[in-house]
This record gives structure tokens, sequence and C-alpha cells, in this order.
């Protein structure tokens, strides 16, 4: 090896995969092996990831497993949607946004445990790999980074499944035979690849679906709901306080039942192919709509625009794993201030699929019934639109003027 390592830490799903990468490390570094799974709502439980660690031979203090959806929630979920953040139009980011909190936990563990190195489970194909690595450039460089997918020859799933049966490790019987199909799920979302998706002609087949119920099962009856905002940031349903995790929880919930948040989407990943996958992202899809309503009468014309330019840039750094980049600083830093006023309830419609917000108060409203009430007023001259079109149509009337000069059609 190029370099010795002596501790590594493993960001540790307790599946076969990442099980497997524990003895690699172990081998082909002659390293002691350290393993973070985290829960950031994934609807699994994470305890039993501690008896598979176990099996692969690390030691009980170097086994970490911790709660960290309130963190997730609070600290980059919300930022995220008061940027109203949407990659290509469509996707909202759920995997993309999990993987800086995983990254700088693995770190921190790194530096508390002595280790040398970190280690992930990401394939050479996909864009985890650059996401994490990129975070781990930003919060310690002097960290060695490993990553066994581009590293190992078990480049099938034949091989793996040898490997791991020849080091003692359980195989679950729905990992042989055909190639797998990959989920990856937090709070705000779950994601599915493989198997029929991969043929980006063939529909998604229904028992892809997690965590939302199909449209046309939904009720046959709207459901109500609403949204307070604070500052930018959802802080109560339906006027009960909850956390910010409490909150896209119950949204989840109450979106799955209406069949909101579906979206099967080719996409183009940062490494440079085209990928074909299925998002469902129930509370999140309400929270962005909800978000989006009381940014409406609460954000000046100018701020506004201002963020829907800025918006594809700071989702594209996200999708692309620069979370700890100076230039996603800035434009955060620029996007709370516009925040300031973003504050109020937002009243939601709920249908079969569908999203629509229905109303929407704020202290901090902007909207004037007076200025643009069809009814007499006494604060709007509408003369005054006179010059004020006259102004903006001179540059076009003198480039008219200039066409019929030079005898030019259009």
């Amino acid at each position: 090896m190029a370099r010795e390592v002596n501790r590594v830490v493993l960001a540790y799903s307790g599946g076969l995969d990442t099980s497997i990468a524990v003895k690699w490390l172990q081998e082909a570094y002659d390293a002691e092996v350290v393993t973070f799974t985290a829960d950031l709502g994934q609807g699994e439980e994470i305890e039993p990831a501690r008896e598979k660690a176990l099996a692969a031979g690390v030691k009980p203090e170097h086994i970490f497993i911790e709660d960290l959806r309130e963190e997730f929630a609070s600290d980059y979920i919300y930022p995220m949607v008061r940027a109203n953040a949407v990659y290509e139009g469509l996707y909202l980011l759920g995997t993309s946004i999990a993987r800086p909190l995983i990254a700088k936990r693995l770190v921190e563990i790194a530096h508390e445990t002595g280790a040398d190195a970190v280690a992930h489970g990401a394939t050479g194909k996909g864009n985890d790999q650059v996401r994490f690595e990129l975070a781990f450039a930003a919060l310690d460089p002097s960290l060695k980074v490993i990553a066994p997918w581009r590293e190992w020859d078990l480049t099938s799933r034949t091989r793996l499944i040898a490997y791991a049966e020849s080091r003692g490790l359980s195989v679950p019987k729905d990992k042989r035979g055909e190639a797998p199909f990959s989920v990856d799920a937090n709070l705000w979302h779950t994601s599915s690849e493989g198997k029929n998706l991969e043929d980006p002609s063939a529909e998604a087949f229904e028992d892809t679906f997690q965590r939302t119920l199909a449209p046309q099962l939904a009720p046959d009856e709207a459901e109500y709901i609403v949204i307070s905002f604070d500052k930018g940031d959802a802080v109560a349903i339906n006027g009960e306080e909850m956390s910010p995790a409490a909150i896209i929880e119950k949204l989840n919930e109450i979106g799955h039942g209406h069949g909101i948040g579906r979206l099967d989407l080719v996409e183009n990943r940062f490494v440079g192919m085209k990928s074909r996958g299925i998002y469902e992202t129930p509370g999140g899809t309400i929270l962005m709509s909800a978000h989006r309503g009381i940014e409406q009468i609460t954000l000046d014309r100018g701020a506004m625009h201002l963020k829907d330019e800025l918006m594809p840039k700071y989702a594209k750094m996200l999708y692309e794993g620069f979370w700890f980049s100076p230039e996603r600083e800035m434009l955060q830093a620029a996007i709370d201030l516009s925040q300031k006023y973003v504050t109020g309830d937002v009243r939601l419609r709920l249908f079969k699929g569908s999203v629509n917000v229905v109303g929407r108060h704020s202290p901090a409203s902007l909207y004037s019934l007076e200025h643009v009430t069809f009814e007499e007023d006494d604060v709007y001259d509408q003369k005054d639109a006179q010059g004020f079109i006259r102004l903006n149509a001179l540059r076009l009337q003198l480039m008219a003027a200039r066409k019929k000069r030079l005898g030019e059609n259009d």
C-alpha cells in the first residue's frame, strides 16, 4: 500500500457490501476498523448493525450507532428548503443532502478514535463517492480515503458472495441470484434503482414504491392542512408545534396516504453518465410547495427573482457534493438573509398525488389589496403606467427604426 493505515472509520450500513468491506479493510490494509451507522430516518431498525459489525470482527468500543435525525432535518434539510433547491427541475436531492452529515460524523469519529483513514461503500460509477470524498477533503485532508469498490477485485455478485462465505459472513437469500435492487432511504426520501428500472422505457412496478400509496387508490376527498413558518422554517402543522424532524415525519405520513411525491427521473450524474431512478419524497414535496407559498406574499420581487436565479447553482452544488464549499456557504448566507420575513401560515389541498397551495397569510405580507383591487382606489394612479411603458419601450422603438432604415426584414 502507498501509505500505512492503522485504523479506519467505515460508513457502515450493516448490509452485505459494507460487512464485506470490514473484512476486506482488515485484510488488505491490516487495519483496525471502526464502524459508524447513522439513523437518518430510513425507517428501519439500525441496532442490528451492531451484531453484524461484531460478527465481522469489529471491537465493541469501535461500533458507533447514532440517531442524527434532528441534526439532519435542522442543519441540512431545512437550509436546503429555504433555497427551494431542486436539481434538473425535478429532483429534491434526498440522497445528496444526506452525504455531508455522514461524512462530517465520520471525520469527527476518526478524530475521536485516533484513526488515520476513512472509508465508504460507494461504487466507482456513482455520485456518492464524489460527495463523500469532497466532504472529507474539506473537513480534514490529512485523512487517507479508502474506496473499496475502486480497489478490490470483487467485481461481480458471485465474487462478493464467495468472499463473504469464505470469511464466515452470513449471506441473506435476497442477495443471491439476480442483480440487486438498490434502495437508499432517509427522513427526506426513498430512491430505488436497478432491475427493471435500468430500462428507462419500462414503467416501474408498483411494488417499487415504498412510501406512497398509488394515487388512484388515495381517498376520493381532499385533505386540507396548514403549515406554519417562522423565518423560512416550518414550525407547526395544523397549529401543533413540532421539531424539524417530527414535521417531516408527519408530512411523510400525510403525503403517503394521498400518493404525493412520486418521481420517475433520468438524471445526469456528476461522473458523466445518465441514470434512472424512482424517488419518493412525500413530506418534502408538501413542504417545498408550502415554502414557495409563504414566499409568494413575503418576498420582494427582486429578492424572489434573484433566489430563483441562484437556486439551480445551489442545487447543483448539493448534487455534486460541494456542501462544505465556500460558494455554497456564500449562497446560504444570502438565502438565509432573504428569509427574515418569511413567516406565516400556508393552507394546502392534498388530493390523489397532487398538492396545491390554496391560501396564505403572513403578518409580514407585502400583498396590498388597496393596490391590486379592481374597485376604485386612492393609492395608485393608473396614468403613471403610460410613462413607465413609454420609457421601457424606447430602446425597442430605436431598434425598430434602425431595421427600417437599413431595409432589414424580420
